[in-house]
């Protein structure tokens, strides 16, 4: 089997168990989670019911039932009749919380009530958050040879432009391209869905998310009455997933740009690390096949300082 063929299948296995990763954690906060919302669901409803059933209502009274009323709305609980119909522990809604917990969104909507659920999100964050990371670094480096070095190698070979300018054009062009799919069609999207949302409402949650900030201000699929919730929440969260590792894909992008044309060296800021995969030539010259006697030397390796990079062209 090939070394492509390897990492090809090394990244399906990543990403497989990535997704059940996230599907075991989903179904252990629903466990731990959804019989506690439950009783908590119900101690408000007894709570509402000797409330309306005073014939006078003190101010000690009051305010013991909006402190409670207020501390459960903390925990995503709404003692609203139309708002108590949705379970914010179902299987696609902690789906969605084990993903915005490892991808360091945390809108904050809804959080553990237990301790025991506490106690998980601390091992399951500690794991699930690193492991994140790895998966998207390695999808942005298969992204950076496919989005960043070939359209790169072809304005270099095609069209005949200088280094500096192929890579600038090759970002401004990535960056328009990433900010129409991941925010505004999306946005325009989100604000068809959400009925209460306005176009900047979705744009900025949208940016919000994929800056990981999750401020928790919007958050979609909580609208009573929402079609197709289950299925709503887990299409956001592939949205988050893809649209983190476009927003890393631009960052690492810029980063090797400013490499190319000193402002790393001006700013003293350290290079980017760059691998072996990101060593190869954007664009490679045609060699002749060597000559039998030279099998020998040519079966040396090279040393790395003579390998051309994305940092070392056209110094």
């Amino acid at each position: 089997m090939s070394n492509s063929n390897k990492s090809c299948l090394l990244l399906a296995g990543f990403i497989l168990f990535y997704i059940t990763y996230l599907l075991l954690g989903g179904l252990v906060f629903s466990a731990i989670e959804r019989p506690v919302e439950e009783n908590l669901k119900a101690d408000l409803n007894t709570l509402k019911a000797q409330f309306l059933n005073q014939s006078c209502v003190n101010a000690t009274a009051l305010e013991n039932f909006l402190e409670k009323v207020l501390k459960a709305n903390k925990y995503g609980v709404s003692i609203l009749r139309n708002a108590s119909v949705n379970s914010n522990w179902d299987l696609a809604s902690s789906l969605f919380f084990a993903n915005t917990l490892v991808t360091t969104v945390g809108y904050g909507h809804t959080t553990p009530l237990s301790d025991s659920g506490k106690a998980f999100s601390i091992v399951y964050a500690l794991l699930g958050v690193p492991f994140t990371m790895l998966v998207l670094t390695v999808c942005v480096q298969r992204l950076m040879h496919l989005l960043t070095y070939r359209p790169i190698a072809v304005c270099q070979r095609e069209a005949g432009w200088q280094p500096r300018t192929a890579s600038v054009t090759q970002f401004v062009v990535l960056l328009i391209l990433v900010v129409f799919c991941f925010f505004v069609v999306p946005a325009m999207v989100f604000s068809a869905i959400e009925e209460s949302w306005s176009f900047l409402d979705a744009f900025y949650f949208c940016f919000i998310s994929l800056c990981t900030i999750g401020l928790g201000d919007f958050v979609p699929g909580e609208q009573e009455g929402q079609k197709l919730r289950p299925l709503y929440k887990i299409s956001v969260m592939v949205y988050l997933f893809v649209g983190l590792m476009f927003m890393f894909l631009v960052l690492r992008t810029f980063h090797k740009l400013a490499d190319l044309h000193g402002l790393t060296a001006f700013f003293h800021l350290p290079q980017y690390d760059e691998d072996e995969e990101d060593k190869e030539p954007i664009v490679a010259d045609k060699v002749d096949e060597d000559p039998p006697e030279a099998d020998k030397v040519s079966s040396e390796p090279l040393d790395p300082g003579s390998q051309v990079s994305y940092n070392s062209i056209n110094r």
